[in-house]
């Protein structure tokens, strides 16, 4: 009689299904698999434990047996004359970790593979970015060796069936458990999954079929990227293995901080100073941006702070013929020095009432606190 419940030992309930106590049993075996615990002792009593719950709940005889007398007929260890539902969980394990039945002949034969994608990180002025331009690039990558175009053998020598692992491209591994034989399988070093190697290695590549080359490339950036812009150059990337095709070269774009502009997505910023009789009185002023100065005609009585917005003058759109915006914002300058004249100039105009700052009255304040924008 077993001293814990099959069900509570699997942590399902009686009424599960098939596919419940296999779904349980396999997170289970996972979870206490000795080789994968730090305490092995008490892994190994767990793991035998729930491997003897299994065996009987997953056969639909013995769990009949089991849910109507408490044990399986005919066994003399709680229901177990032998090791048979034991090396049956082992069947299991060998399925959930390689996806084939225990004794199952395996061919991995790994084909041509793709090749590895690269990445280029460059960094470009906001001019540039503007502007659009071509850079050259130089990088390492792995191409397909020009000696034996991707084969990996000395030209006119043969590709051979791998010795190593008989052409199947995996090894298969058995070690001794104290619960049994544990199966596992990996793949072939000698032809790395391939089934196949050469019968004499390519002295220039050494039988890999690649090697690492540098390469220089020019790539166009189109006018309007921004920063963390991406351009794919299909087929620039690593040769692919057994002759595959190669990755591609991923480009990532930064742009490097101007001294003088900012950038909000399309739109572009910029501050300018205007002098008090500028501000005060309404002039027209030359606004610097990426496609040289701009003129700007400033309203009477512009306020310090006083943003204006240059339609279609700032970045263009990678997609589309649309441009964004160049908004400058405007800064009255306070002189720090004055002339004699310029001096009483300005007194006059403080006796005048040029002193006195008009301030709006609370209900103006709170009617443009709710203005939509």
């Amino acid at each position: 009689m077993p001293t814990r419940d099959f069900y509570d030992i699997l942590g399902v309930e009686r009424n599960a299904t098939e596919a419940d106590i296999k779904k349980a049993y396999r997170a289970l075996a996972r979870e206490h698999h000795p080789d994968v615990s730090e305490d092995k002792h008490t892994a190994e009593h767990r793991f035998k434990e729930i491997n003897e719950a299994y065996a009987v709940l997953s056969d639909r005889r013995k769990r009949e047996a089991y849910d109507r007398f408490g044990t399986v007929p005919g066994s003399g260890n709680g229901g177990f004359s032998d090791f048979g539902g034991f090396t049956s969980g082992f069947g299991d394990i060998f399925d959930m970790f390689f996806n084939e039945p225990r004794g199952a002949a395996t061919h991995r034969q790994a084909g041509p593979s793709r090749g590895s994608d690269l990445r280029y990180d460059l960094q470009i002025s906001l001019e540039e970015a503007f502007a659009g331009t071509t850079k050259e690039i130089t990088f390492q990558h792995l191409a397909q060796c020009g000696t034996c175009k991707g084969s990996g053998a000395e030209p006119g020598t043969l590709i051979v069936r791998c010795e190593h692992c008989n052409g199947t491209g995996a090894v298969r591994h058995v070690r001794q458990t104290p619960f049994g034989h544990f199966a596992t399988q990996s793949t072939c070093q000698t032809c790395m999954g391939a089934g196949a190697a050469p019968q004499t290695p390519c002295r220039a590549c050494r039988g890999h079929g690649r090697t690492e080359l540098t390469r220089t490339l020019s790539v166009r950036i189109p006018p309007g990227v921004d920063e963390g812009s991406r351009i794919r150059i299909a087929g620039s990337g690593e040769a692919g293995a057994h002759g595959g095709p190669q990755g591609d070269l991923y480009v990532y774009l930064s742009i490097r901080p101007h001294p003088r502009f900012r950038r909000d997505g399309p739109d572009t910023l910029t501050d300018v100073v205007a002098s008090f009789p500028q501000a005060a009185l309404g002039s027209q002023i030359s606004v610097p941006s990426l496609e040289g100065d701009l003129p700007l005609t400033l309203s009477p009585g512009t306020q310090s702070g006083t943003a204006y917005r240059l339609r279609g003058h700032g970045m263009p759109r990678v997609r589309g013929a649309q441009r964004g915006d160049h908004i400058a914002t405007v800064y009255v300058a306070v002189p720090t020095k004055l002339s004699r004249r310029q001096r009483e100039l300005l007194e006059e105009y403080a006796r005048a009432g040029g002193d006195h700052v008009e301030e709006k009255s609370f209900f103006e304040r709170v009617k443009e606190a709710f203005k939509p924008d």
